[in-house]
Formats: C-alpha cells, structure tokens, sequence
C-alpha cells in the first residue's frame, strides 16, 4: 500500500495446495494498482497501527515491507473461510442482509458502473484479463442507470449545438 499516492498494489493470491496456503499468482497472473480514496486509506493506516501493537505484545514483527494486510493471529497467511465467518458475525451484529464477500465485490463493481465508471475502468480494477468476463458476469444495468438513460438521452437531444 502507497498511502501517500492512496494506491493499493495487487500482486499475490492466496491459494490452498497439498500443503497448506501459500500466496499465489493473481486469477489472471498480472499485478495491478488500483486508487483508493482518502477515507479508505486513512482506516488501513489505522488498522497498520491496530495491527503492529497487536503483534507487538504477541512478540512478532509487524513492519516488514510486505507485511500482509489482513494476517492470521501468527502473523501468516489468513485462511479466505475465516473471512466468510467474520463477514457472517458482522451482518448478524448489525442486522444486516446476507452477502458473501465475493457479492461485496459484485456491489462494489454495480457501483462503479452506476457512478459512470467506463467498462475497461472496472475491468483492470477488478483485474480480468478479458473484458468479455466484466461484460458477461457484472454489467447488469441497476435501477437507477436504467431511469437515468432517458435524461441522458433528452439533454443530449436539448443540447445547443454550438451555432
């Protein structure tokens, strides 16, 4: 993580073999940097801290340039069912509808699209290599895009044409 420039670098995955968890190529095997907004960043930084005196008074380093962002209580690779369980205890403490975190991604990712977003920008943010896999499994049009395309159709029609 780049705090100064708010970027988060992707370049590993976390994959189960005969042996256990072990970081991995990503799903395409590219790394990419994708931009966070300020707030974002500034609760990982947080956590960072959280994170180090935590690890402190357990007697691990914490502060290693590739310090893994969300480790387990050894400081290791997390195994991805805990998050299922610590997403699950969430939406139950706060009364909330079930998602998985595979159906955060999708959210984020309708989001995108309703916020204007171009097809190639959620692409690379959410690393597919083909834009046919962005296309087929997340570009369904919301509500909202839905109602909004007839606006856009009548400004563009209203729209003086500079004479």
């Amino acid at each position: 993580m780049d705090f100064e420039s708010e970027e988060i670098r992707i370049t590993k995955a976390v994959q189960r073999g005969e042996s256990g968890l072990y970081l991995g190529p990503t799903k395409n095997g590219e790394s990419r940097t994708i931009k966070a907004d300020e707030k974002t960043m500034s609760f990982f930084e947080q956590w960072k801290s959280e994170q180090a005196e935590i690890y402190k008074e357990k007697g691990f380093k914490s502060n290693a340039k590739r310090q893994l962002v969300f480790s387990n209580e050894h400081n290791v690779l997390q195994d991805p069912n805990k998050t299922v369980q610590w997403l699950a205890s969430f939406l139950q403490k706060y009364d909330l509808d079930y998602i998985t975190a595979h159906g955060l991604r999708h959210t984020h990712c309708s989001l995108l699209f309703e916020a204007g977003a171009t097809i190639k920008e959620v692409q690379y943010r959410l690393g597919h290599r083909d834009v046919k896999t962005t296309l087929d499994v997340y570009a369904h049009v919301t509500k909202k895009v839905i109602a909004e395309t007839i606006d856009k159709f009548t400004n563009f029609l209203h729209e003086p044409d500079g004479d």
